[in-house]
């Protein structure tokens, strides 16, 4: 498959892994090593930053020669606060990527859609590259991508939830009308939720739960990352009509090349 390709950045894999709810460090690493991804997200606000010399904290375990790393500000919940834990990446070295992440409500973690808007049109002024997270609305997506997103990522449901794409019919609409990247994010479950979203013609999926709390995260990761690329492949291939009725799958008259 060819890369993502976001701004000036190219991506290998289509499929992004998060950092978090794994049982252990151990576990994450390999399976990120099994699904293929070649970027992962970190949450800032998680990490010990203030940790001994002699200790190592997330971003120490991260191969930057493997993986790129998309901080994200997750647990924000102003736009302010959002805005300062970017800055903080980017100080920390952390490049000019950021998943930004604002939060509207603590029970169901759905994004503020005003306050993503207003922290990624100052983002976008301060040169950062903005993979907007928001709500399957085609609304919220379009105001996303006028304010300077690189890419805009509407979920799949809600945030560790699992129950998969709720909604095709919005997501359709997102993707027919963009001209950034796409990027499914949030309440994957399995392995076919994965596939579902591709196959629809998201340019990615990002993930976290459903790998990191089944039950062999190792063998979820890769059954999550052939998902990803056979839903890509199949989407490019292009699935035949859809019919109300049975048609036959042999020819009634002649021979094949006849």
């Amino acid at each position: 498959m060819q890369p993502l390709r976001v701004r000036d950045f190219a991506f290998e894999s289509r499929l992004f892994l998060g950092s978090g709810r794994y049982p252990d460090p151990a576990t994450m690493l390999r399976a990120w090593e099994a699904s293929g991804t070649r970027c992962v997200t970190v949450a800032l606000r998680r990490v010990d930053l203030k940790r001994e010399r002699e200790e190592k904290n997330l971003l120490d375990l991260i191969d930057r020669k493997r993986y790129t790393i998309l901080p994200n500000t997750a647990g924000c919940f102003t736009a302010e606060d959002a805005l300062r834990t970017a800055r903080l990446a980017r100080e920390l070295g952390l490049g000019d990527l950021v998943k930004l992440e604002v939060i509207a409500d603590e029970e169901t973690l759905l994004p503020d859609a005003a306050a993503t808007c207003e922290a990624t049109r100052q983002l976008a002024r301060e040169g950062f590259a903005v993979f907007a997270y928001t709500n399957d609305d085609p609304v919220a997506a379009r105001k996303l991508e006028e304010a300077g997103a690189a890419a805009v990522m509407p979920l799949g449901a809600p945030i560790g939830s699992g129950m998969g794409i709720l909604n095709p019919t919005n997501l359709r609409i997102i993707l027919a009308r963009a001209r950034v990247p796409i990027l499914v994010d949030a309440g994957v479950g399995t392995a076919s939720d994965v596939a579902v979203a591709m196959e629809l013609g998201a340019d990615g999926v990002l993930l976290n739960t459903g790998v990191a709390l089944a039950q062999d995260p190792v063998s979820m990761a890769r059954a999550m990352g052939l998902a990803c690329e056979a839903g890509r492949l199949a989407w490019l291939a292009g699935r035949m009509p859809r019919r109300e009725f049975a048609a036959p799958s042999s020819p009634r008259e002649g021979r094949i090349g006849s």
